[in-house]
């Protein structure tokens, strides 16, 4: 039986500028995901630091950062890809990355192109987290990411509210759609409907990667979900805690699956 194509999307609570324990959380996931057969694990915006602006600077990654050795090793002995987010620093320049580790421990990296801003009602804690412009530069790396005979972009949160921005992705090739994302509980609706319109638009599977817990003072919605080439929801985690959620295609159709980690 040969596997078409099978992705996941990963979920996670990150700790506030805690690398390091991040980086464990992401093998545990990378791990969970491999054993249910995923080739591709996207994670949601700044994953390894978590949405902490005010750190980044402090906490950026190098474009060939010894940190992301661990999970170089994890994409390599699990023949997968994996999509993490962090603060990535090219030349003086501060970027949203989503770096992409490939198999064969070779490093792409993607670079958010349009940045954000949320409200003051958006915070959970009074202390509304500043711009992102005023922290980082708009970036406009955009690789492909080709496994089998697939072809998968990569999105950071606020450019999936560009529709020229899916619409590239499926003039280039691409049959699936990976948004890499922090979203809120008041933008949820709004975005997933963004994602099932981009879905059917260009018949790509669409996937979400969320955190399922509080960041940078704002609440996140979770519900890290994937689509079909038609809209359809073929699998949704829970609203609070970590997992992984799997599409596996093969010849004669889709499994799916959900774990659930530290559900809070």
């Amino acid at each position: 039986m040969t596997l078409s194509r099978s992705i996941a999307v990963a979920q996670t609570c990150p700790i506030k500028g805690d690398v390091q324990a991040n980086l464990e959380d992401h093998v545990r996931l990378a791990r969970v995901a491999a054993a249910e057969g995923a080739q591709v694990v996207v994670f949601p915006e700044l994953s390894l630091t978590g949405y902490e602006l005010s750190l980044a600077s402090a906490l950026a990654f190098a474009e060939n950062d010894p940190r992301l050795g661990v999970l170089l090793d994890t994409a390599a002995s699990h023949s997968m890809t994996l999509i993490v987010g962090a603060p990535v620093r090219i030349g003086p320049r501060l970027h949203i990355g989503a770096f992409i580790l490939h198999a064969d421990r070779t490093i792409d990296l993607y670079t958010k192109h349009h940045l954000g801003a949320f409200s003051p009602s958006a915070s959970c804690d009074g202390d509304v987290p500043p711009a992102e412009a005023t922290v980082f530069q708009p970036g406009d790396r955009k690789p492909l990411i080709r496994f089998g005979n697939n072809v998968a972009a990569v999105a950071v949160c606020a450019d999936i509210g560009r529709p020229s921005h899916p619409q590239l992705a499926a003039d280039r090739g691409a049959k699936t759609y990976l948004a890499s994302m922090f979203v809120i509980p008041s933008d949820f609706e709004g975005e997933i409907s963004k994602l099932r319109r981009y879905a059917m638009q260009h018949s790509m599977m669409v996937a979400l990667a969320n955190f399922g817990s509080p960041s940078g003072g704002l609440a996140s919605a979770g519900r890290s979900a994937i689509w079909s080439e038609t809209g359809e929801l073929l699998v949704q985690l829970e609203t609070n805690g970590a997992g992984v959620a799997v599409v596996v295609e093969t010849q004669p159709g889709r499994r799916t699956s959900t774990i659930m980690i530290n559900a809070i």
